[in-house]
């Protein structure tokens, strides 16, 4: 609970509230927010370290772009800086708090209509405050034959966060920044930029085409703070004419391993469309608090994890995914994948076959690749109390570097007594898997929660050492992170900071970018 109220950096009272009458002149007394009670949703972490280090000064709440527009002026001219969020559930990075104190959140939840869908192309226009829920409402509300890329918390997150911070997801599209074209831009000037074919009047093809002509620029409004993206195209997979959900158990890491490198040859033969390899802790950590299966010190040992799987009939690792496609294709990918499997030791199993304790696993990987909605995942957060935060650092698709990152991490959670709990989600080509990791700590017990801090900063430079550094990281971790990039990107992040956004006003500190 938020007990003394901040101001932003090097302003005055007095001056912060001539700022607060310019704002509430630009969207409404109730659209801006500065007393305590009001902002503890824009403070409240999920993730190892103390709100306070995270704490607004207010929050304002614009419904278009020209209120963006004046939002800005009035910030240029006292040097207010902005965070921000499109529907601020960055769960387990970071949520909705800013990267650094004295920031005025800027909270684009009522900018939330779904501006267009076409339906032949299977494309959509979003703005920064539609849901997958509301997405998924009109696809079905239209009856329109198309899915969407998502997180496993989809139904309360938005797809314009997800593409932004480059999320995964589960289905054919996986890594969603592959899966966008087009975006409408506010620059910290007031200026908007319609990117790719979006500065064409009257284009027929800014979700349809990416690249525009010259330069590429919509990357740099992917984890960034150079603009505020305000409109943003979507590419919508076509609903499959039937899929398949299947899972291969494996004994140790060692067969995990070999997995990794199977789904990347079968990911470039274009056999599957997704992937991932995971530990059972996971499906546990969904289901049971960790008090309820372990209270002895330290991390859950190896031993015990084999005990739970034996008694459970599972394994203790699994390849598991989607096959999506005509009935026919889906038949022939299957049985080449199941013969895959099989020769490098995997017991194969599809939702046809499955029974017992697996069936719980096989409803959330069917959920998590189609487009079904479900908050189940949310549970995790349960196992061991309100705290987690995800680390999340990329491999190539190798099975030597499945292994020395999962024993990497290992290695520093259990030095500080703490679960391994996640796995490697395939990339978009194949060539990289995501090995996330979740950690999960008791937010309530202060010396845990120092403890995961502490074991938090010590993943990103040990991973890091060791070849494999973050592409995404939680609020903590963006100065760390950005670090470890090396010297010339921040040098070259600066330098387009200091020419689109002279004051600093736009989210300072997001991705280690002043």
């Amino acid at each position: 609970m938020l007990n003394k109220a901040v101001l932003p950096p090097g302003l005055s009272k007095e001056r912060f509230a001539a700022a607060l009458a310019e704002y509430r002149a630009i969207v409404g007394d109730q659209w801006v927010l500065v007393d305590l009670d009001q902002l503890t949703p824009y403070s409240r972490l999920m993730v190892p370290d103390d709100p306070l280090n995270h704490q607004p000064c207010g929050a304002i709440a614009p419904v278009s772009v020209a209120e963006i527009q004046r939002i800005l002026a009035v910030s240029n001219k006292y040097k207010i800086p902005l965070w921000t969020i499109s529907v601020g559930r960055n769960f387990g990075y970071g949520e909705a708090a800013p990267a650094t104190p004295g920031q005025m959140v800027l909270d684009l939840r009522r900018m939330n209509r779904i501006i267009e869908v076409d339906p032949v192309l299977g494309t959509a226009v979003v703005e920064p405050g539609v849901t997958f829920k509301q997405l998924q409402d009109y696809l079905v509300e239209h009856d329109l034959p198309f899915w969407f890329n998502k997180p496993a918390p989809a139904p309360v997150v938005g797809p314009m966060g997800f593409t932004l911070e480059r999320g995964m997801g589960y289905t054919r599209y996986q890594e969603q920044a592959q899966n966008f074209s087009g975006m409408e831009v506010v620059l910290a000037d007031g200026s908007v930029v319609r990117t790719g074919m979006g500065g064409v009047e009257n284009a027929k093809t800014w979700q349809a085409y990416r690249w525009g002509y010259g330069p590429w620029v919509d990357g740099l409004f992917l984890q960034s703070n150079l603009g505020i993206v305000t409109k943003l195209g979507l590419w919508l997979m076509k609903r499959p004419a039937s899929h398949v959900t299947w899972a291969a158990g494996f004994a140790d890491m060692k067969g995990a391993a070999r997995a990794v490198e199977m789904l990347r040859d079968l990911r470039m033969d274009g056999v599957v469309d997704n992937g991932m390899v995971f530990h059972m802790s996971y499906g546990v950590a969904l289901t049971q608090r960790r008090a309820d299966i372990f209270k002895g010190p330290g991390a859950i040992p190896d031993a015990m994890w084999a005990g739970i799987a034996q008694q459970a009939g599972l394994t203790v690792w699994s390849a598991a995914g989607t096959i999506f496609g005509y009935p026919e294709q889906v038949k022939v990918n299957l049985a080449i994948l199941k013969k895959s499997m099989e020769e490098i030791g995997g017991q194969f199993i599809t939702e046809q076959q499955v029974s017992g304790p697996a069936s719980i696993m096989f409803n959330n990987i069917k959920m998590i690749t189609t487009n079904e909605l479900s908050l189940e995942d949310f549970a995790i957060f349960n196992y061991r109390g309100a705290g987690g935060a995800w680390f999340a650092p990329v491999i190539p698709a190798k099975a030597e570097d499945a292994l020395a990152c999962y024993e990497t991490m290992q290695r520093v959670l259990s030095e500080y007594g703490f679960d391994y709990i996640g796995g490697y989600m395939i990339g978009y080509s194949g060539r990289h898997f995501d090995a996330a990791t979740i950690l999960l700590f008791d937010r309530d017990n202060p010396e845990e929660l120092q403890r995961a801090s502490a074991c938090y900063n010590k993943l990103v430079d040990t991973c890091a050492a060791a070849g494999y550094a973050l592409y995404r990281a939680g609020t903590p971790l963006m100065k760390k992170t950005a670090d470890i990039y090396g010297p010339a990107q921040k040098a070259l992040n600066a330098r387009l900071k200091s020419a689109l956004d002279p004051n600093h006003i736009l989210a300072p500190g997001k991705s280690g970018i002043a």
